[in-house]
């Protein structure tokens, strides 16, 4: 039986969303005390205050209608279970669960997929071997078209895995990412990248592959820039909940206003807890399922 994953783009309407709350992801006082600084967070999360911003997060998402499902705590995760993102990724073909690049975030894959396996979702397969592959690294343009980011956290042998699990319709296009901070830094493809809709994206060009930014420019995707000043607030960490609306993290309003004028919705979460401590924003902390 073949599961209707809906649309395959990173901006159609939320249908199914899986997220993990710091109540499941922090658990304790203790449990943050002894990982936080091991998980390289900049600074030690408050757990009073990341459950209250967590309850702002999953209040946006109820409110767009989709199925939110909230993935248990299990064991060997870590602090980082909390961003979702990166430990599924979704393909025709069912989910798979990839091999993260952060050694530590490793027990993630097989935890989701297993729970969300008991609710009916498809699993296509794993990354193995000498693979890594992380969610934040991929975005899908369209039905057939997946690119990916090449860098610390995901490796060609985790792309050429994934483009043999997702089907021999679907093209996996990649782009070396830079050095940037280095190995222990959160750098994603989609530290760079949002999409809003068909044709708008957020972006970082500084830190852009030049292959990518003319890709998109050849299906005329146009650009809302992110300010120098608002890259390491999480500017560019922004969540399509539909076409042209959208989720961003508070302490960027340039961006903000940028993404305005372009037309789009946009819902403000406070993220000082749950977002920049260990620097994962509204993307990062939700795992779209299906979009419709």
């Amino acid at each position: 039986m073949t599961y209707d994953f809906g649309q395959f783009n990173n901006w159609g309407t939320l249908k199914k969303v899986a997220v993990r709350g710091p109540a499941q992801a922090f658990q304790s006082d203790a449990k943050i005390d002894a990982e936080w600084q091991d998980l390289n967070f900049h600074s030690r999360p408050d757990l009073a205050k990341a459950l209250k911003e967590f309850e702002a997060v999953e209040k946006v998402l109820a409110a767009t209608g989709a199925d939110v499902i909230k993935l248990p705590a299990g064991p060997g995760l870590t602090l980082d279970s909390l961003y979702t993102h990166d430990a599924l990724v979704v393909t025709p073909n069912g989910l798979v669960k990839p091999r993260m690049g952060k050694p530590q975030r490793r027990k993630e894959a097989e935890v989701n997929g297993s729970h969300l396996e008991s609710l009916g979702f498809p699993i296509a397969g794993e990354i193995d071997g000498d693979g890594k592959l992380e969610g934040g690294d991929l975005v899908w343009l369209d039905r057939h078209t997946l690119i990916a980011g090449v860098g610390y956290r995901t490796n060609v042998e985790g792309v050429m895995q994934l483009q043999e699990l997702a089907g021999g319709d679907v093209e996996v296009l990649w782009f070396d990412m830079p050095h940037y901070k280095g190995r222990s830094d959160v750098f994603h493809l989609m530290s760079v990248l949002s999409p809003l809709d068909h044709d708008l994206a957020v972006v970082y060009l500084p830190l852009m592959p030049v292959r990518l930014v003319e890709l998109l420019e050849s299906r005329g995707i146009n650009f809302v820039h992110v300010p120098d000043e608002e890259f390491d607030t999480m500017g560019c960490n922004v969540l399509a909940l539909g076409p042209r609306h959208a989720m961003m993290v508070d302490g960027n309003p340039e961006t903000h206003h940028r993404m305005r004028e372009a037309g789009v919705k946009v819902e403000v979460i406070s993220g000082a807890d749950i977002c920049r401590k260990g620097e994962g924003g509204p993307t990062c902390m939700t795992r779209p399922l299906v979009r419709g």
